[in-house]
């Protein structure tokens, strides 16, 4: 059956000597990254790890990490990438619970790493005591041949842990036919062929770097370029010196871009399309992304760990037209809005966005209730608000639990955001619900300004009422000096409800 190793071995036979890998001065061929693939493949199951097992990734983004996602993938087991910004107790937790046969990392984690419980320990470099070398594993065996193990469609080709925002974080079973869809997906939605390259700036250990379209590229026989880690000034110099076709870029990655000062002179024009999401973009913040990348079209996207993301995209046609939307569904992706009975609502209507199709995850590792609670009727229940209008566009208008509910009326926090974004002092901006003796629930704005700029917090909720009914308009704003995100973008709103008042 499909295993996503195999796509190695078809675009080595196609194109050997085509540079597919590249990170500052290491520039891998088809053919390198095959030898070496199979070399760790080899060393792998010599250290006893085999199909079926789960092996942790905990590093920033290197070709090692393309590289052992491949390895593993070809003998069968699974890759699990950590999120590096964690504390050393949850990389324990997700350890465990994943039950990882081994870890592979850099020398940074190395210490922490050696306190937990693990059958196998391999470090980037020449090692340590106590520690595999990965370039040991690569050297003992090159030119070891290991053929690719055929998998079921179900089989895990990767485990992903949610961010755990309500409780411990949960495993997130990606199975090799939901990476095959995926891939499938984005190859057709943005035209992706062997010519495409991928600038990957975002962490690999999330599925916006990694899948935003990431390895669906290497899937069509293009290329990944790779950074450490972000830095606005070194994905400029790429993208003129390298000349990629796309990326994804997370809010705040884009909002760093844009801010660089020599961002007009810059030549950007190789970018054919640029992936986006995870807040609403408003029509001057695109028309900004429009300057800047002249050549893009910038696609507004919506996805989640559990699809492997990328669900749905706005097309070229209408990145304005549409603008806040998230675009249609992908090929092979249905999506429906339901009521909290589970029955379809209305064209137009708010309700909560399921989504079904191959490409969706199978369920949560080894929890039952939570998978009954996510998966009904063939039905992923993604725990957003949104609605579809007359053109079959999907907006997105909030999580669940950061709906407010003020006096009765739905207050949906991406509407007011939008009008926050619309004044020109305003560079970052989030909306939260805050308690209030009468109508239940207000909106307060987090604000955060630009460089120089100097704004009353009176004078912006005037601006927003005179855009927005008065009931919507913040009953306060509190100015930041930047938001709490996730690594991925995301605004960290349940930190924005701890803060304390600054009064």
């Amino acid at each position: 059956m499909y295993n996503f190793a195999a796509v190695l071995d078809h675009n080595t036979g196609r194109y050997p000597d085509k540079t597919v890998l590249t990170m500052g001065g290491t520039r891998l061929t088809n053919r390198d990254l095959h030898s070496r693939v199979n070399a760790l493949a080899a060393s792998l199951l010599e250290l006893g790890i085999a199909q079926g097992d789960n092996v942790a990734l905990l590093m920033y983004n290197h070709v090692e990490f393309v590289e052992t996602i491949l390895a593993l993938n070809r003998i069968g087991a699974a890759f699990l990438p950590l999120n590096y910004r964690l504390s050393p107790a949850e990389w324990e937790y997700i350890l465990g619970n994943a039950e990882a046969s081994a870890i592979v990392t850099e020398e940074e984690f190395a210490d922490v790493v050696a306190e937990i419980p693990l059958a196998q320990r391999i470090l980037l470099g020449r090692g340590r005591a106590g520690w595999k070398s990965y370039d040991e594993l690569i050297a003992r065996n090159l030119g070891a041949r290991v053929p690719v193990v055929p998998v079921e469609p179900h089989d895990l080709q990767r485990l992903m842990y949610t961010s755990g925002t309500t409780s411990r974080p949960k495993g997130v079973c990606i199975s090799h036919d939901n990476l095959l869809y995926k891939n499938l997906a984005h190859i057709v939605e943005f035209g992706i062929t062997s010519a495409d390259t991928t600038l990957v700036c975002g962490p690999l250990y999330h599925v916006g770097a990694l899948d935003l379209p990431g390895i669906g590229t290497l899937h069509a026989g293009g290329s990944l370029i790779l950074t450490r880690k972000f830095d606005a000034a070194e994905v400029l110099e790429l993208i003129e010196g390298e000349r990629p076709s796309n990326i994804w870029l997370a809010p705040s990655m884009m909002n760093a871009l844009l801010q660089r000062p020599d961002i007009a002179e810059r030549d950007t024009s190789s970018i054919r399309f640029i992936i986006g999401g995870g807040e609403k973009m408003p029509v001057p913040l695109i028309e900004r992304i429009r300057a800047a990348f002249p050549s893009a079209w910038f696609s507004d996207a919506y996805g989640l760990t559990e699809t492997a993301s990328g669900d749905t995209f706005n097309d070229a046609e209408h990145m304005l037209a549409k603008a806040g939307s998230v675009g249609k569904p992908v090929v092979h992706l249905r999506v429906r809005i339901v009521d909290g009975n589970g029955a379809e609502v209305p064209q137009g209507r708010l309700g909560e966005i399921t989504l079904s199709g191959p490409k969706v995850f199978g369920g949560y590792w080894r929890d039952a209730e939570a998978t009954a609670k996510a998966i009904r009727d063939g039905w992923f229940h993604t725990g957003d608000v949104g609605r579809v209008d007359e053109d079959g566009y999907l907006y997105v208008e909030d999580r669940k639990k950061d709906m407010i509910v003020s006096g009765g009326e739905n207050i949906a926090t991406p509407e007011v955001e939008r009008v926050l974004y619309e004044h020109p002092d305003v560079l970052e901006a989030a909306v939260i619900g805050v308690a209030h003796e009468r109508w239940g629930e207000v909106p307060k704005a987090f604000v955060v300004l630009r460089q120089g700029a100097a704004l009353e917090a009176a004078e912006l909720i005037a601006f927003c009422r005179e855009r927005l009914a008065k009931f919507k308009a913040p009953a306060e704003i509190q100015f930041l000096d930047e938001l709490p995100r996730t690594p991925s973008g995301k605004v960290l709103k349940r930190d924005l409800r701890t803060l304390p008042v600054i009064t």
